[in-house]
């Protein structure tokens, strides 16, 4: 590919034992991109996105971001730089208020150290009230103002997953991981969170990975689609090449494609 890249990975691999969960993946996502990652159930979609994250380490190849290895650095570290997730399971804190979880993630920025926050100095509380200002206007963008100070899981299924990912743009990313957005959303929910991703990833000036099962997502969004099945790269393109591509549906429908012409 021509161009700068914000993302790479080259030659990853990641073995459990014997089983090679992720082989030999090379990766690229230049600035801005929203690309989506597919493969039937077990290809090795959430491994790829735990071994960005530094939850895995690979055990073999290389990944970068911006030219700078993420190979061995801790999740904590991975986000400074970063990189930002949702996860496939909604993963909110459930005894926390809406407006909490998202502070959670904007405390990062904190420069106040622990004295001042215990005595609760001018300082401090000048800071709590700028972040509170910015978690809140962050709410208002993803449409979860009215619910500010509601308990996270109050919240309907849809919101909690627009929860996640304000929480994810509280760290102020530039490569954000989604993690099956839309699973076990209905049709207008789904719809409203396709346009949520675009206006995001525009908004934001994001790079978007994204792992997906609903196709309808995958191929309505993405611009680009990487497909795995048993953690092989074994396909990629423009959405409607790859879901032409007969190693695609022969990977989906587990049935060989004829290849004979017509």
């Amino acid at each position: 590919m021509s161009g700068r890249l914000m993302f790479e990975t080259r030659a990853a691999s990641i073995s459990f034992g014997g089983l090679k969960a992720v082989s030999e993946l090379d990766l690229d996502l230049k600035p801005g991109e929203l690309v989506g990652l597919i493969g039937p159930n077990g290809a090795g979609k959430t491994t790829v996105f735990n071994m960005i994250t530094g939850v895995y380490r690979p055990t073999a190849g290389e990944i970068l971001l911006e030219g700078r290895s993420l190979v061995g650095l801790s999740p904590h570290r991975i986000a400074e730089l970063g990189v930002a997730r949702t996860f496939q399971n909604i993963r909110l804190f459930p005894l926390m208020s809406v407006l909490d979880n998202v502070l959670v993630a904007f405390h990062r920025e904190s420069t106040i150290g622990m004295v001042p926050a215990v005595l609760r100095t001018p300082a401090f509380l000048r800071e709590e009230d700028l972040l509170r200002d910015r978690a809140i206007e962050l709410l208002k963008l993803l449409s979860l103002s009215e619910w500010v100070e509601a308990r996270a899981p109050s919240l309907p299924y849809g919101h909690q997953r627009r929860l996640e990912i304000a929480r994810a743009l509280a760290l102020a990313p530039k490569l954000l991981l989604l993690d099956e957005p839309t699973a076990g959303m209905n049709p207008h929910e789904t719809e409203e969170m396709m346009s949520l991703i675009r206006r995001v990833r525009s908004d934001f000036d994001l790079t978007v990975l994204l792992v997906e099962h609903d196709m309808r997502v995958v191929m309505g969004i993405c611009e680009r689609v990487v497909v795995l099945d048993y953690g092989v790269k074994i396909a990629e393109g423009p959405p409607e090449a790859i879901q032409r591509d007969p190693r695609v549906i022969e990977a989906y429908l587990g049935t060989e494609v004829s290849h004979a012409s017509s």
